[in-house]
């Protein structure tokens, strides 16, 4: 999972890697939905024993993933949150951004795609690939 450990940059492509990672190993409902896992009945059988004992760690397992998926400063910032889905919407709000936000990081990468000028040792491969890796950035 080394691969998927987000440092701060580049949100977007983090959170799609690590929603497939996450989804692959079936804990993706534990980060979206959040859900309670309701308290075993007087009697339980051992299909709800097993059910149960499934959904909590299903839980515990996806927070553990989303903690082993980010560097040590941003780790330290997540480890009071309570569940995956906090965490998930923790770092959505603070790397993502609302609308506002994406619209001027947008604007930003605009700017800096119409300040690039070819440099004289520069061949026109790298020229394009330095164009080609500012457009990427704003393709989410």
């Amino acid at each position: 999972m080394a691969s998927l450990v987000f440092t701060g940059e580049n949100y977007q492509a983090w959170a799609v890697k690590m929603t497939a990672f996450l989804e692959g190993h079936d804990l993706w409902e534990a980060v979206e939905d959040d859900y309670e896992v309701a308290p075993l009945p007087d009697n339980p059988t051992l299909n709800q024993i097993k059910y149960h004992k499934e959904r909590i760690t299903r839980k515990a397992k996806a927070k553990s993933c989303l903690y082993a998926a980010v560097s040590p400063t941003i780790f330290t910032r997540i480890m009071r949150c309570d569940s995956a889905k906090a965490i998930w919407d923790f770092l959505k709000d603070e790397y993502e951004g609302d609308e506002k936000i994406r619209g001027m990081k947008v604007l930003n990468l605009l700017r800096e795609f119409e300040r690039q000028q070819m440099k004289d040792s520069e061949s026109v491969k790298e020229y394009s690939d330095r164009l080609v890796g500012i457009a990427k950035k704003s393709e989410f």
